[in-house]
C-alpha cells in the first residue's frame, strides 16, 4: 500500500514538472519593439508581436527575434571617384528599422551586413554622378539621393532607412592642398574687393565733403555780396540824403543876404583858383580893367568857369 501511495505521488510529481515545463514553453512575453519569427516544423507559421503569446511546445520554435527599433549602422570609409576623376575616402553612418521581420528573416541572409553593403555601393554611384565641388556643397542631396536608392533596393528584405549621414569626405592631399590655395586666393580676392570698395567710398566722401564746402563757401561769398550791396546802397542813399540836406540848407541860406555874400566869396575863391589852373597852362593871361573890384573879378571867374567847362 505504501509503495502504490508512493508511486502515485511520483506519477503527480512528474505530471506536475511536465506541465509546468509545457507551460512555459508553450507561453511566451514577447518585448516592446520586437518580433519572434515562429516556425513549425522547420517552416514559417507566425510572428508574434509585443505582449503575451503562445506557442506549442515541441512543434514551434522561435526562428528568428527581429528588433523593430531604429538602429544606426556605420559605413565603413571606402574609396569612391567622381565625376570630374577624383579619389575620395568616404564614410558614414546609416540608420534603418526592420518593417517586416519575415522578409527580414526569410529575404536575406544577414539584413544588416546586406544593407551596408548597399550603402556602400549605393554611395560610390551617387558620388561618381557629382563633382568634386558639388560633394562638398550638396552633401543633403547626396544623403537624400542615397537614401532613395537604397530604399529601392532595399524593399524585398523588410527594411526601411531612414537617413543616412556623411561622416567625412577626404579627398587626396594634393586636392587639399589646391583647395586650400583656391580658398586663400578667394579671401585675398575678397579682401582686396572690400579694400578697394573702402578707398572707393572714402573718395565719394572726401568728394561730397569738398563740394559741400565749396557750396557753403559760395554761400557764403553770394551773401557777403549781397550784404555788401546792401551796404553800399544804404550808403549811397545815406550820401544822396546828406546832399540833398545839405542843397537845401544852401539854398534857404542863399535868400539871405548873407547867404548871397558868402556865395560871392566862394565864386571869388573858385575863380582864384581857375586863374592859377590858367596861368600854370598859359603864360599870358589877359585881365580886364578894373580887375581889382570883387564883383568883376567874380564876373571875370564865371566866364572862366563857363568857358573852360565849354571846353572840356
Amino acid at each position: 500500500m505504501e509503495e502504490l501511495l508512493s508511486y502515485i505521488l511520483s506519477v503527480q510529481t512528474l505530471v506536475l514538472v511536465l506541465v509546468v515545463v509545457l507551460l512555459k514553453t508553450s507561453i511566451k512575453f514577447v518585448p516592446q519593439n520586437q518580433a519572434y519569427v515562429i516556425e513549425r516544423f522547420g517552416k514559417y507559421q507566425s510572428t508574434k508581436e509585443a505582449g503575451l503569446n503562445f506557442i506549442f511546445p515541441f512543434i514551434d520554435r522561435i526562428s528568428a527575434d527581429r528588433t523593430l527599433k531604429e538602429q544606426a549602422v556605420d559605413v565603413p570609409e571606402q574609396s569612391a571617384i567622381t565625376k570630374d576623376n577624383i579619389s575620395l575616402r568616404v564614410d558614414g553612418v546609416l540608420y534603418f528599422r526592420v518593417l517586416d521581420p519575415y522578409k527580414a528573416t526569410y529575404g536575406v541572409e544577414n539584413y544588416i551586413f546586406a544593407v551596408t553593403q548597399l550603402a556602400q555601393t549605393t554611395m560610390r554611384s551617387e558620388l561618381g554622378k557629382m563633382e568634386l565641388d558639388k560633394t562638398f556643397e550638396e552633401r543633403d542631396v547626396l544623403n537624400t539621393n542615397i537614401v532613395a536608392s537604397i530604399n529601392d533596393a532595399a524593399g524585398p528584405w523588410g527594411i526601411q532607412v531612414l537617413r543616412y549621414e556623411i561622416k567625412d569626405i577626404v579627398p587626396p592631399q594634393s586636392v587639399m592642398e589646391a583647395m586650400e590655395a583656391q580658398m586663400k586666393a578667394e579671401r585675398v580676392k575678397r579682401a582686396q574687393i572690400l579694400e578697394s570698395e573702402g578707398d572707393r567710398q572714402a573718395a565719394i566722401n572726401r568728394a561730397e565733403g569738398q563740394k559741400a564746402s565749396v557750396v557753403l563757401a559760395a554761400e557764403a561769398d553770394k551773401e557777403e555780396q549781397v550784404l555788401r550791396a546792401e551796404g553800399e546802397a544804404k550808403a549811397i542813399v545815406a550820401v544822396a540824403s546828406a546832399q540833398a540836406e545839405a542843397l537845401r540848407q544852401v539854398g534857404e541860406a542863399a535868400n539871405t543876404e548873407a547867404g548871397q555874400k558868402a556865395i560871392q566869396l566862394d565864386l571869388a575863391t573858385k575863380a582864384i583858383e581857375a586863374k592859377h589852373a590858367i596861368a600854370k597852362e598859359s603864360s599870358v593871361v589877359l585881365l580886364p580893367d578894373g580887375a581889382t573890384e570883387a564883383s568883376a573879378v567874380v564876373a571875370q571867374a564865371m566866364t572862366i568857369i563857363q568857358k573852360m567847362s565849354k571846353g572840356s
